[in-house]
C-alpha cells in the first residue's frame, strides 16, 4: 500500500518573503544570509505575483555594465559624463525585486504529489516552487525538501 507524499507533507510553511517594492540589494542580502535559492514575492494581501532567484539576480547585474569601482582620480570627467553617471547609478540604486523578479512563477498546490515536484524540477532546473491556495502563498517546496524526503522512501 504505497500512500503518495504531497506537497503539504514537506513544504515550508515558515517562510520568507518578500514584496515588490523592496530593494534589489536587500532581497539579495536576504538570499545569501538565509542560504536559499530563491524567495516568493508576495504582495499586500499575501498573493504571490512572483518569484526571485538567485539567477534573476545574476541576470539583473548583467543588464547593468556599470564597473563597481569608478576611478574618479585617475581620470577628469567632464561634467555631461559625470550626470550621465550619475543617472546610471541612481537606475541602480533603484532597483525592486520587481524589475528582476520571474512573473507568474511555475506553482503547486498543497495535494500536488512528490513525483510531479520531482518532474517540474528537474525538468525545469526550479531549485524552489511556491505552493498556493485560492492565489494566497501558503509554503515553499525546496529542491532539499523533496531529495530529503526521496532519501528516506
Amino acid at each position: 500500500m504505497e500512500h503518495k507524499i504531497t506537497a503539504k507533507q514537506i513544504m515550508t510553511t515558515d517562510l520568507i518573503t518578500v514584496s515588490p517594492d523592496m530593494e534589489i540589494t536587500q532581497a539579495a542580502k536576504l538570499l545569501v544570509e538565509k542560504k536559499i535559492n530563491g524567495v516568493p514575492v508576495v504582495d499586500d494581501s499575501g498573493n504571490l505575483v512572483g518569484i526571485l532567484c538567485q539567477s534573476d539576480l545574476i541576470v539583473s547585474q548583467k543588464k547593468l555594465p556599470l564597473p563597481s569601482v569608478f576611478t574618479f582620480l585617475d581620470s577628469i570627467i567632464s561634467l555631461s559624463s559625470m550626470k550621465q553617471l550619475e543617472k546610471e547609478a541612481r537606475k541602480i540604486t533603484a532597483t525592486t525585486v520587481a524589475h528582476a523578479m520571474t512573473v507568474k512563477p511555475v506553482t503547486i498546490k498543497p495535494d500536488t504529489g512528490i513525483d510531479t515536484i520531482a518532474e517540474l524540477m528537474v525538468g525545469n532546473k526550479f531549485h524552489t516552487l511556491p505552493v498556493v491556495e485560492n492565489e494566497k502563498l501558503v509554503g515553499i517546496v525546496g529542491k532539499e525538501d523533496v531529495l530529503k524526503t526521496l532519501m528516506q522512501g
